[in-house]
């Protein structure tokens, strides 16, 4: 395995070793658009050309506006190739959240590229240059495809400096404005060659990029794992085609967050219910025809390596999983480790777990159990923030992730809890949330949930139903509902139990700033809307309430 000493150093070798092959597949418009290595190493020098006309300072910061495309990858490469500092932004954020990062960045320019809502966004840019793709339908300051025929291509990349910084990624928080991560060109070359090497990726894989690539996961597992190992990168060309376009790729390994699992789950079982697919797995020769229909349908008929992370998964969904022939693997890591913490692995995999420490770093528990994290590419602080950069880090130079958990006697680590989601109710004691929460979404009709009590009593459940429970009747989701808390409550100790479920009338969303774009609920959103009514829930005679 060849080992790159920058993400620059890794593209450029591969557009000179297999200059045809593709590297970018964006679909658009309901046809797909290729790039190969020469043609996205020509487009990215011209785009880095025409930033250098700025006549800005190395290291300045350049902004990335966009969903997952093509040209996020593009200009990421460009930015690197000027010798500058990417700082992308969540294609879902609102105009208040990008005026935040521009300014507290202190970016020079921004690249705008494939959005749904830019008119609404776009007062949250402050009077600097633009440069947007036509292809996605935005014409905004410079045209990225006008330019691209007018420049010349640059001729000399900047040095990669191992010191220089490669990237700030602001975080999309469950708590508070979000903070500047600051991540070096070293940090991505040893968290890149350490996931190749662990992961075992041949060379020239195909990946399927979706979740953004603003998040840390996606950005080293799949834009950095295929700069390093000459991928070829699928984008699907929307919410509607994602399906179609995932089948069509049957990527090598594949990448999603706990919901998505679920949401994969639904549709399976709306084509085959429960009881008729448990029937067929039943039977020796058509068992075998199902599980292989399905991971054909669902894309991944060629995956060696299928992964869940940024949120806990419920074990009875990957048990679910791995009846129909598909092991979900469970990892664990954080934007301020580059996400070379835990993992799971083909050959050690414990369901329930985010697995063993990873090649490449070392782990510890502190003395109140949190769990704190040392590698060779660990953030190098928070942007502006000297204060709470000290605070990340103990004495021993180890990252504390703000997570509580517990190792088994073979080493496997159980995240218990978040130290910060704790909550006290009006008794004085704490309650860790997380492994109840988990527990409960086992129960098909619950689509998302999240334990409260601040104040009151005991604990109540806040669920927004699942689309299974939207096909039953309100006596029959409250039955449910009522069965599971009486399942799990026996199992808590006597201030977890939980008193009664309330019924939420909308999903939490992204869109109303309820989840962060990696699908994880804002807790202190949900209880800032809805704390005042915990009295009054409490009180209420029924078991469960529907929120009116």
């Amino acid at each position: 395995m060849i080992k790159f000493d920058s993400p620059l150093a890794a593209f450029l070798y591969w557009e000179k070793e297999v200059p045809d092959a593709i590297f970018l597949r964006q679909h658009i418009n309901g046809k797909l658009k290729t790039y190969t290595f020469q043609q996205s190493g020509d487009e990215a020098r011209r785009i880095a050309n025409y930033l250098l006309t700025y006549n800005l300072p190395p290291q300045s910061k350049i902004a990335i506006l966009s969903k997952n495309c093509a040209h996020w990858i593009l200009a990421d490469i460009a930015i690197m190739m000027a010798g500058y500092i990417s700082i992308p932004i969540y294609a879902s954020s609102q105009a208040e959240t990008i005026q935040y990062i521009l300014e507290h960045s202190e970016a020079k320019a921004i690249i705008i590229g494939k959005l749904d809502g830019y008119t609404s966004q776009k007062p949250g840019i402050a009077n600097i240059p633009k440069i947007s793709v036509a292809l996605y339908g935005i014409n905004d300051g410079t045209i990225w495809e006008n330019t691209v025929s007018q420049q010349e291509p640059l001729q000399q990349c900047a040095a990669q400096n191992p010191k220089n910084l490669i990237t700030i990624i602001y975080t999309s928080g469950t708590t508070g404005k979000p903070k500047g991560v600051m991540h070096t060109i070293g940090n991505f070359a040893n968290a890149s060659n350490t996931f190749i090497e662990n992961l075992s990726l041949p060379e020239h894989p195909v990946f399927f990029s979706y979740l953004p690539l603003s998040h840390i996961a996606e950005r080293i597992g799949i834009e950095m794992g295929g700069i390093y190992r000459g991928a070829s990168v699928t984008f699907s060309e929307s919410l509607a085609t994602f399906g179609r376009n995932l089948e069509d790729t049957q990527p090598d390994l594949f990448f999603a967050v706990p919901r998505i699992w679920a949401k994969f789950q639904e549709k399976i079982l709306q084509g085959i219910p429960q009881k008729r697919l448990s029937a067929l797995l039943k039977l020796p020769v058509v068992n075998t025809l199902i599980k292989k229909k399905l991971k054909k349908k669902l894309g991944l008929s060629k995956a060696t390596l299928i992964y869940s992370g940024a949120a806990p998964i419920a074990p009875g969904l990957v048990r679910w999983y791995a009846k129909i022939g598909i092991t979900v693997l469970q990892g664990y890591g954080m934007t301020e480790d580059c996400i070379l913490s835990h993992t799971n692995t083909p050959e050690a995999n414990k369901i329930g777990t985010v697995g063993k420490v990873a090649n490449g770093a070392t782990s510890k528990l502190s003395a109140e159990g949190e769990i704190c994290i040392f590698n060779n590419c660990l953030m190098k602080g928070y942007y502006k923030n000297p204060e709470e950069t000290a605070e990340a880090f103990d004495d021993e130079g180890y990252l504390k992730t703000g997570d509580v958990g517990e190792y088994d006697h073979d080493g496997f680590l159980t995240i218990t809890g978040r130290a910060k989601d704790q909550f006290k109710t009006d008794k004085g004691k704490y309650i860790s949330p997380a492994p109840i929460e988990l527990e409960l979404s086992r129960n098909p009709n619950i689509e998302q949930i999240c334990i409260v009590g601040m104040g009151i009593p005991q604990p109540i459940l806040l669920v927004v139903p699942s689309l299974e429970a939207s096909k039953k009747n309100k006596e029959d989701l409250c039955k449910s509902l009522i069965e599971a808390i009486d399942t799990i409550n026996p199992t808590l100790e006597k201030h977890e139990k939980i008193a009664k479920a309330v019924v939420m009338k909308e999903e939490w969303t992204v869109e109303n700033g309820l989840m962060t774009p990696t699908l994880k609920i804002k807790r202190n959103r949900v209880e800032n809307i809805h704390s005042s009514m915990y009295k009054s829930w409490f009180d209420a005679a029924d078991r469960v309430i529907f929120e009116v």
